[in-house]
């Protein structure tokens, strides 16, 4: 398990018009300075320096700090859209290689380069990735097939390199997973129950949201 790829995002116009730009067009780079950027709505948005985040509402702070995506979800993904995407079309500041994501545990640690990070949430898609990805119903394709990769929180700043191993050093014992807690918050609210196991791992807008759903 490894990082194939860093990904950095600059300012660029938003297809999908508001907010006016967006830095989901994430490029390769040779690394990236992690911390921890406060919660969402602070001094700081990405938890990565220098990348742009121009929807300050919905992306940024602690739990969605760092966004990665697996090489091998990103070839699926390919296969699927009948062309090749590239490291970072997902808008991920780390591409890997030889883990699944999704099926990570919520709370699951790993040391990174210098840094130490921590699954935190999964990636809800929204109407600036519908226009970037340029397909009609993507919202709703990319939520049926379970979405792609997972947030997390930095919880030791640090550079992180492509190359750099990936270490799993805990996993919780409540076992819930990042694919889990996609399909709890938006097609599987019968999940909710089972995911706010994790409610230690997570935020009180996520538990307040999953509570909800599991009435």
């Amino acid at each position: 398990m490894h990082i194939l790829s860093t990904n950095l995002g600059t300012a660029r116009p938003n297809p999908a018009l508001r907010p006016e730009f967006t830095g989901h067009h994430k490029q390769p780079v040779d690394q990236l300075v992690v911390f921890d950027p406060g919660p969402r709505g602070g001094e700081h948005a990405s938890g990565v320096v220098g990348d742009y985040i121009g929807d300050l509402e919905h992306h940024g702070g602690d739990m969605k700090a760092v966004y990665a995506v697996g090489r091998e979800e990103l070839d699926a993904w390919s296969e699927r859209l009948g062309s090749p995407l590239a490291n970072g079309w997902m808008g991920e500041n780390l591409t890997t290689a030889g883990v699944d994501l999704p099926s990570a545990v919520v709370g699951s640690r790993w040391e990174v380069g210098t840094a130490l990070l921590q699954v935190s949430l999964a990636r809800i898609p929204c109407r600036t990735f519908q226009a970037v990805a340029g397909r009609e119903g993507w919202i709703k394709e990319f939520t049926l097939a379970g979405g792609a990769g997972t947030y997390l929180r930095v919880l030791r700043g640090g550079t992180i390199r492509p190359g750099d191993e990936l270490r799993l050093v805990h996993v919780p014992e409540h076992g819930v997973t990042a694919r889990e807690l996609f399909r709890a918050r938006t097609l599987e609210p019968g999940l909710a129950g089972h995911v706010l196991r994790a409610a230690g791992d997570l935020d009180e807008h996520n538990i307040e949201i999953l509570r909800s759903r599991a009435g």
